[in-house]
C-alpha cells in the first residue's frame, strides 16, 4: 500500500513564537511526500532527496501518528520519500509543509478518510515530537495547508481569520546559505517586541497582512540581530512589502512584476534568490505515484 501527496511552501506576517498568535501566506514552492507501507513494524526507512544529511525523525513520526489514530503501529512499518524545493531551515515552512504532505499521504496509503484539521494537527504533533518547531507553528501549518493568508492563535490552535490576497504579487525569496535551527533561537530576546507583534498581528487580522509583513520583519531582524538590509533594500527598489520569513535568515519580498529585476538588482542579484508565485491551492493526494 503507497500513496503520495504535495504541500506547498509558505511565509511569515507575523512570528509566532513570542506572541502566541501568528500568520502566514502560502508560496507556491512545493514539497512532495511517498508512503509505502510495509510489513516491518518499528522500521522506517526515510529519504530526503536534495537534503540527504538532513534529520529523518520528522518523517518517522508523522507517520507514527497516522498508523497510532488506527492502532496499527504494531502492524506496518514504512518507506518515506520526500522531495521539495523549499530551503531547510530558512524560514521558509520546509518541516510544515512536509509533515502535511507525509501525514496526507500516509492516510491515503491506508486509504482511511481524513479531515483537514485533523491532518494539520497530527503534524504539529509529530513536529513538536521530533523537535522541529518551538511552539507546534500551527499558523504555517494552516498556511502551508490551505494556502492564502491565515492568521492564527498558535496556543489554542485557532484560525481567527483567512482570506485570499489581494493582488498576484510576484515572489522574490533571498535565501542566504546559513541555516537557522530552531534550537538557536533566544526566545527571551524576542519578549521584548510583543507589543509590536500585537499590533502587526491586529494589522493582519484587519487584511493588512502587507504593512504586517513588514513591521513583524523589521522588528524580528532587529531584535534578534539579523541583518534587515535587503528587506530595506527592496522596499527602496519598489517593493510591496518585505520581511524576514520565521527565525531566518530568508527575506521574503512581494512585488509587482514589473519591479521584480529592479529589486533583484537591488538586492545584489540572483545568487541568493528564488522567484516564486502566491499560492492559493489547498494541499492534497498525487492522483499519480512520484518518484
Amino acid at each position: 500500500m503507497e500513496a503520495s501527496a504535495y504541500c506547498h511552501g509558505a511565509a511569515t506576517i507575523i512570528n509566532g513564537i513570542a506572541l502566541g498568535k501568528g500568520g502566514a501566506f502560502g508560496v507556491a514552492l512545493k514539497t512532495e511526500a511517498k508512503v509505502e507501507l510495509t510489513n516491518e513494524p518499528g522500521i522506517f526507512e526515510v529519504e530526503i532527496r536534495g537534503d540527504e544529511g538532513e534529520n529523518t525523525d520528522l518523517a518517522k513520526h508523522c507517520v507514527l501518528e497516522v498508523l497510532k489514530k488506527f492502532e496499527l503501529e504494531l502492524e506496518y512499518g514504512a518507506r518515506i520519500i520526500t522531495t521539495s524545493d523549499i530551503p531547510i531551515s530558512r524560514g521558509l515552512k520546509s518541516s510544515s509543509a512536509a509533515s502535511n504532505a507525509i501525514v496526507l499521504a500516509a492516510f491515503a496509503a491506508l486509504g482511511k478518510e481524513y479531515s483537514d484539521m485533523e491532518v494539520i494537527n497530527m503534524g504539529i504533533n509529530a513536529s513538536l515530537l521530533a523537535k522541529v518547531t518551538l511552539t507546534g507553528a500551527f499558523d504555517d501549518a494552516c498556511a502551508t495547508y490551505f494556502g492564502n493568508v491565515v492568521v492564527t492563535d498558535n496556543i489554542i490552535r485557532e484560525i481567527l481569520n483567512q482570506y485570499p490576497f489581494d493582488e498576484d504579487y510576484e515572489v522574490i525569496i533571498h535565501v542566504p546559505k546559513m541555516k537557522i535551527r530552531k534550537s538557536e533561537v533566544d526566545i527571551q530576546r524576542l519578549k521584548r517586541i510583543r507589543g509590536t507583534l500585537a499590533e502587526a498581528h491586529d494589522l493582519a487580522m484587519k487584511g493588512d497582512y502587507i504593512s504586517a509583513i513588514r513591521m513583524n520583519g523589521m522588528a524580528y531582524g532587529e531584535a534578534m540581530g539579523l541583518d534587515t538590509e535587503v528587506a530595506k533594500k527592496a522596499i527602496e527598489a519598489g517593493a510591496v512589502t518585505a520581511g524576514i520569513s520565521g527565525t531566518g535568515p530568508a527575506t521574503v519580498i512581494l512585488a509587482e512584476v514589473e519591479k521584480r529585476e529592479d529589486i533583484i538588482s537591488a538586492i545584489g542579484g540572483r545568487e541568493e534568490v528564488i522567484c516564486t508565485k502566491l499560492n492559493k491551492e489547498k494541499a492534497g493526494i498525487l492522483n499519480h505515484l512520484i518518484f
